[in-house]
Order: structure tokens, then C-alpha cells, then sequence
């Protein structure tokens, strides 16, 4: 990982509060509501029996497990581009940020060995992983602009994501100007990233209840007569 926290932090455990658990479970609950409702749309429209129905559930479950990796990889195709965006960026962000966080959890730790992952260190400067996620999101944001092509959107937002995870993460060693990371000032880059999920979650759920409530409403409305 680049750019890790100093392992010279502050040294105890940081206390999160209600605010911020209360951030952290709305943000885990919008990605499971989003994973979710892709699943369950599987588990109804497939070939995959209905688990009143199933005489083994666990072969059904399966089925649908089987079946949900094969609407994602065909999903690119059918799903409209702003959605895929959307489900990619809200999954990237997720991810590197809940990494990155778990990475220099162990680090600091002492669970292992400093020599797999440390700090990066150019001319006595440390380098925290802010720095790589400006690169990526500025890289992504730039080549989807400059390329025009709507079709690269759903893939650019993947390193967009990951890029703004890194940021968010030091937001706010941003604002202090300083390494709080693991200090109480700290908890506040938690709160704006686990707002960050929670909207990014919210907002794909949304574009995705709107459309199919548009394609229900439009198939039950009747013909235009001249």
C-alpha cells in the first residue's frame, strides 16, 4: 500500500462514537441493499426455483449464485451506462477504503512484518496515500473527459472510486495539516467517508428503483390512439 499512516500515531485505540457508528452501519446497509436487490432480481427472473418451491435450497441458492456472475458479466451490455457507473464507483470506493483502512489497522498492529508493507518515503517526505488517490481520480476524471466516450464511463469510474476513497480516507489530515490518522481529530475522515458510501449507495439505489419503476409505468400505460 502507498503512502501508509506513520506507525509513530498516536498509539491507543480510537474511540469512534454513536455519530459515526451510526454512519458506518448506513453505509454498510446501502451497499448490502444494492448487492441485494441485484441478487434477489436474479433469484425471481431466473431459472433458479423460488425458495418455497426449492426441494434443495441450497442447490437453488447456488444456481442463483451461479446465475447472479453471469448477469454481471452481461450486465455491461443491458444495463444502462449510468448505472453500471454508478455501481462501480459505489463498489471501488467501498472496497479500497475498507482496505485500506484494514492494511494499516495490521500494520500498526505489529501482527506483521514491517518490511511487507510500510511507509513510503521520498527525500525524508512522508508520502501518504492521499497523494496516489489525486493521481487516480485527476487520471480517470481527465480520461474520461478528454476521451468523450460514454462507453469507457462504467470502467473509468473504478479508478475514479478507488482514487477518492484514498482521499477521503486523510480528509482529515487534509484539513488539520497534519497526520491525525489515528487520533480523535481523526474519526472525522471516517464520518466523510462512510457519508461518502452512504450516498454513493443511495444514489445507485435510486437511478436503478427509478428506471424500473419508469419501465412498469410505461408498459401498463396504454397505446397512443391518433
Amino acid at each position: 500500500m502507498t503512502g501508509l499512516p506513520s506507525l509513530r500515531s498516536t498509539p491507543r485505540g480510537l474511540s469512534v462514537g454513536r455519530r459515526t457508528a451510526l454512519l458506518g452501519a448506513l453505509a454498510g446497509a446501502g451497499v448490502a441493499a444494492t448487492v441485494a436487490v441485484e441478487w434477489a432480481r436474479v433469484w425471481r427472473h431466473t431459472a433458479a426455483e423460488h425458495p418455497g418451491d426449492a426441494q434443495d435450497l441450497l442447490q437453488a441458492g447456488r444456481t442463483a449464485t451461479q446465475e447472479t456472475v453471469a448477469v454481471f458479466r452481461e450486465g455491461y451490455r443491458a444495463t444502462p451506462r449510468r448505472e453500471s457507473a454508478l455501481f462501480n464507483l459505489l463498489v471501488s470506493f467501498a472496497s479500497t477504503f475498507g482496505l485500506a483502512r484494514a492494511i494499516t489497522a495490521l500494520i500498526r498492529s505489529g501482527r506483521i512484518p514491517r518490511g511487507l508493507l510500510r511507509d513510503v518515503v521520498v527525500a525524508d517526505r512522508h508520502i501518504h496515500h492521499y497523494v496516489p488517490g489525486i493521481a487516480l481520480t485527476l487520471g480517470a476524471g481527465g480520461a474520461s473527459i478528454a476521451t468523450a466516450r460514454e462507453s469507457l464511463d462504467p470502467w473509468l469510474a473504478i479508478p475514479f472510486g478507488g482514487g477518492a476513497a484514498l482521499i477521503l480516507d486523510e480528509a482529515a489530515l487534509l484539513l488539520e495539516m497534519e497526520d491525525v490518522y489515528w487520533s480523535e481529530k481523526g474519526v472525522l475522515s471516517l464520518q466523510v467517508s462512510f457519508a461518502a458510501v452512504a450516498l454513493l449507495a443511495a444514489l445507485a439505489l435510486g437511478v436503478r428503483l427509478l428506471r424500473r419503476g419508469e419501465e412498469t409505468v410505461l408498459a401498463h400505460e396504454p397505446p397512443l390512439t391518433p
